[in-house]
């Protein structure tokens, strides 16, 4: 089947409809849908074929005998596995081990908050992925133009090849505590990643990957070998509280960088990618959410013992707080409870950087496909995608290769990625917000109010936070009840512009909603983009966006000035 593409060489029917429909999975007129799908690669139209399993493209998501679902949820499986799991590759190991070493495990409740951000950010995306069947940075694109889309693709891009050197990075501490050669591991590790993606199977891809989950399992028994105190634990993740004698400023640059290693921009674009190439379609959405939950789930396990075993094993130590790296953990952990736990540590920091470096090279080549137009599929020979495997292949080489080179500062970067993570969320989540608002796009799959207020208060929470950060390179000897006020003070004001946004809501008359005429939401799917409306951007959402935009760029510039002077002072 020729490659399917939406572009403006593509000659399309002038009128359109506002109730466009799709066949559902179950249908026969597949060729139908393959030639009205906004799908861009006909890799991406058949039989999902997961790591455990094949639904076949005719069959029904509601199976008939009493075993089909759990074999539909095996099939399914996967994404949010690999998306989350990914997400605590080797800059959450240092993130959250710094926490637990220096701070204890005073600030365990920032997992516990970012659970509902996790979800309600990738489920939107899942529900682009299957609806729509184009990825996030081509939906981007086509909704609002070059202009706005350039800067989530280029801020990607960036961020991107910076997490997977600082995975390389993870790779070689990894390997150094277990006594292999630098050149040797990540050689052995960047030839493994890219020829896990590059064998022609998504699904020997998936289940590669899969395995790579189950080894971050090895944190579980390192908790339970350290055995930390279950009424610490469990009133560090309930009690919100900031640590005592520590910087407030310093704290605020920690905890923006575990809010940025949790929920990272590339998680966005991948998952939706991954979902797309799985060929997940909205009849399958209530299983494909349980799959997040299942990761999320054990990120969240994952994160939480490491606050807490690196916080156990420092305690009334000369090491506590003094954090240097991930290698240091390993030799504390050791030192606490035996040789074993030290190796267990490293061989987890490996399996999570290898894992991470594949999920953030993936992002990367998804969207840069995606914005080109090329193949981007998983399930294609390098042959007939050789742009896509070239860009993977190329991200995991120079990231390798700048590990390995002398004098390149490592240690700041991992430092830095995960903070430019944090602060750049903002402008990520907004696109993400605006898309899954758009009724041309996601049709009956529409936001619902709540998820809408509760993105809108993650958006201003994580401004609120980056301007913390920026205030405080400004003005480093700004006082704790400064910050406070701050802090108090972006919160009122994003509750006056709430209800100020509400009331105009109110005011102001809008268009009756297209209606869709199908009986099953999951049958409904994206019409080819020409076949849609641009969606008119008011003066008010322009001025935000600019707004938003320039105040990032400056706040992640002032991030990496704060990470130097940081970086500065402890050599």
């Amino acid at each position: 089947m020729a490659r399917l593409r939406s572009d403006a060489r593509t000659r399309l029917p002038a009128r359109r409809t506002p109730h466009h429909t799709h066949p559902a999975p179950g249908s026969t007129d597949s060729l139908g849908a393959a030639r009205d799908s906004a799908v861009l690669d006909a890799a991406h139209l058949g039989d999902i074929r997961g790591a455990f399993g094949t639904i076949p493209a005719h069959q029904s998501a509601e199976p008939r005998s009493w075993s089909g679902p759990l074999k539909t949820l095996l099939a399914v499986i996967g994404p949010g596995l690999i998306v989350m799991v990914g997400d605590n590759d080797a800059g959450a190991f240092s993130t959250y081990t710094q926490a637990g070493q220096n701070y204890g495990t005073r600030l365990l409740w920032t997992l516990l908050l970012l659970v509902p951000v996790l979800y309600v950010n990738q489920e939107m995306v899942l529900r682009l992925g299957a609806v729509t069947g184009v990825g996030h940075a081509r939906l981007i694109l086509e909704r609002f133009g070059r202009f706005w889309g350039s800067f989530s693709v280029i801020d990607l891009f960036i961020l991107n090849a910076l997490t997977i050197v600082t995975e390389f990075i993870g790779v070689t501490l990894a390997a150094g505590y277990l006594g292999i050669p630098k050149l040797v591991a990540v050689t052995l590790a960047a030839v493994i990643i890219i020829g896990s993606a590059s064998t022609g199977s998504f699904r020997r891809f998936e289940r590669i990957s899969l395995i790579l989950v189950a080894g971050s399992l090895l944190l579980i028994p390192i908790f339970v070998m350290v055995h930390p105190r279950v009424s610490t634990m469990a009133r560090g993740f309930l009690v919100p509280g900031m640590p005592a004698h520590a910087g407030l400023s310093t704290v605020m640059l920690l905890i923006i960088a575990i809010v940025g290693t949790t929920v990272a921009p590339w998680q966005l674009f991948f998952q939706q990618s991954y979902v797309i190439d799985k060929r997940i379609t909205p009849a399958f959405m209530r299983y494909e959410r349980v799959d997040l939950w299942l990761g999320i789930v054990i990120v969240v396990v994952g994160a939480a013992a490491m606050f807490g075993f690196s916080a156990a094993a420092f305690a009334h130590t000369s090491g506590a707080g003094h954090f240097t790296s991930a290698a240091g953990v390993a030799s504390g952990l050791a030192r606490h409870a035996g040789h074993l736990v030290g190796v267990l540590f490293a061989i987890a920091l490996l399996d999570a950087s290898m894992i991470g470096a594949a999920a953030v090279g993936l992002s990367t080549a998804y969207a840069a496909a995606d914005v080109t137009g090329r193949n981007h599929s998983l399930h294609r020979s390098i042959r007939s995608a050789k742009g896509f495997y070239a860009t993977y292949g190329a991200l995991i080489a120079v990231a390798a290769a700048l590990v390995v080179t002398p004098r390149v500062p490592l240690g700041l970067l991992t430092e830095g990625v995960q903070t430019l993570a944090g602060v750049l969320l903002p402008s990520a989540t907004v696109f993400l917000l605006l898309l899954c608002n758009d009724r041309e796009v996601l049709g009956p799959w529409v936001n619902t109010r709540a998820k809408n207020v509760f993105a809108g208060v993650v958006i201003w929470v994580l401004i609120i936070l980056s301007l913390v950060l920026t205030t405080s390179v400004l003005f480093p000897h700004m006082s704790r009840t400064e910050i406070v006020n701050i802090l108090i003070g972006g919160l009122v004001v994003g509750v006056v512009g709430g209800v100020y946004m509400r009331l105009s809501t109110l005011r102001t008359a809008t268009r009756p909603a297209p209606e869709w005429h199908t009986d099953d939401p999951s049958s409904w799917r994206m019409p080819r983009s020409t076949l849609l409306s641009r969606p008119s951007l008011t003066f008010r959402v322009r001025f935000g966006l600019l707004a938003l935009r320039g105040y990032l760029v400056v706040s992640a510039l002032l991030v990496a000035v704060r990470i130097i002077q940081v970086a500065l002072s402890r050599s």
